[in-house]
């Protein structure tokens, strides 16, 4: 990377860090703190305010990516960042279940992510595109592990509106990032003729990429329903749970540089529909262990997110770039905005379905609806021909 892509690729990954940090620390003790507010006592209530950002994020992903194909990208990465930072202090300073429900609604409506990966691909070459987008998975991976460790802890100091509160700020914090450390974007958006959202639509590999995207998201919540459950069944604390995902995430890193080496080969397909067969080994693998309850093996939980997590970073880091280089630029906030719009659906509906085949049939049913869900995208993603690096 020249020094330019390198200040690019880490101040944007910083971006989504702080945001994406604030959510996770709320996220593994909404639904415990919630009760404690006036209609907390339903749990359908409940559910639909840890939803709602993942449903209003999905409805302004595309816009907002639109618009910074039109306005500009750190124009509207300013703007979003703004309105989460608005709708965390709303649920902050929230006396009840709906005032939080509102608030979360208000931080969808943040939905910067389009932006924030357009405006990396417009500032890096084909050639380490990759490994710009490996670092902002890196990151958000890094912040869910971290998440997992502090969110407890500072609950217990703060409560969740001090939660939500510290969410806002460290937003704050991301518009400072934007405004004085995020090199200024190329003259693409108002030079460029007007590109079409139906371009976007019709294209056959972005719309596998699409479609992959919202399978991922979807698994990989579905996921976190039924996952904890089997590591307390395993005999580890909840408290404690971060010593299996931590380890997994960080050596999970280490295997990138073998998607970097077979992208350079030019094997980057057979990396994606490789990563694609693990995310399926593991889902059969998690339904084995959960047949086995109620004592499943701590060990084979441990080495299959280890996998998990080998699979997901590689695809996280290899389909936005994908989406990026096949895209025109003129258009690439659009399908950067249709591709992001999949993932929050993917997020949206994986909670809902997870939720339901667990209280449904329990997680061997879980799991099993993962792995046919899985098995279908890598039968629809076998025809993805990958565009060369420029």
């Amino acid at each position: 990377m020249t020094a330019l892509e390198r200040r690019s690729s880490v101040s944007l990954a910083l971006i989504f860090a702080l945001r994406m940090l604030g959510l996770f620390l709320v996220l593994p003790v909404f639904a415990i703190e919630a009760r404690h507010y006036p209609g907390g006592d339903d749990p359908a209530l409940v559910g639909l305010a840890m939803g709602m950002y993942g449903l209003t994020q999905a409805c302004l992903q595309l816009p907002l990516g639109m618009a910074s194909d039109r306005f500009g990208r750190k124009r509207i990465i300013v703007l979003g960042l703004l309105v989460f930072a608005v709708g965390s202090f709303l649920a902050a300073w929230a006396d009840s279940l709906m005032g939080l429900l509102c608030g979360r609604a208000f931080q969808g409506a943040g939905a910067v992510s389009a932006a924030v990966t357009a405006l990396l691909a417009d500032q890096t070459r084909d050639v380490v595109r990759t490994k710009a987008m490996a670092l902002i998975g890196g990151s958000i991976a890094l912040m869910f592990a971290l998440a997992l460790v502090a969110a407890p802890l500072l609950a217990a100091q703060i409560g969740l509106g001090g939660l939500f509160a510290l969410t806002g700020a460290l937003a704050l914090a991301g518009v400072a990032v934007v405004l004085w450390w995020v090199p200024p974007e190329p003259a693409l958006h108002t030079e460029a003729p007007r590109g079409r959202l139906a371009d976007v639509l019709r294209h056959p590999d972005l719309l596998r990429l699409n479609l992959g995207v919202f399978a991922l998201h979807t698994v990989q919540m579905a996921m976190w329903v039924a996952v904890p459950a089997l590591l307390v069944q395993a005999g580890l604390d909840k408290a404690l749970h971060w010593q299996v995902y931590l380890p997994a995430v960080l050596v999970s890193f280490l295997f990138l540089g073998g998607l970097f080496a077979l992208e350079r080969r030019g094997h980057l397909r057979a990396a994606l529909l490789g990563a694609i067969a693990l995310i399926l080994l593991v889902q059969l693998g998690l339904g084995w262990v959960a047949a086995s309850a109620p004592m499943p093996s701590l060990w084979a939980l441990g080495a299959l997110l280890l996998v998990f997590f080998c699979g997901f970073n590689a695809l996280e880091a290899s389909q936005p770039s994908l989406v990026s280089r096949m895209a025109p630029a003129q258009t690439r906030g659009a399908a950067l905005g249709v591709y992001n719009t999949l993932q929050s659906l993917g997020l949206f509906a994986g909670g809902a379905l997870g939720g339901a085949l667990l209280k449904g049939g329990g997680a061997v049913w879980l799991f099993a609806a993962t792995a046919v869900l899985t098995l279908l995208w890598l039968l629809w993603s076998w025809p993805l021909r990958p565009v060369a690096r420029g």
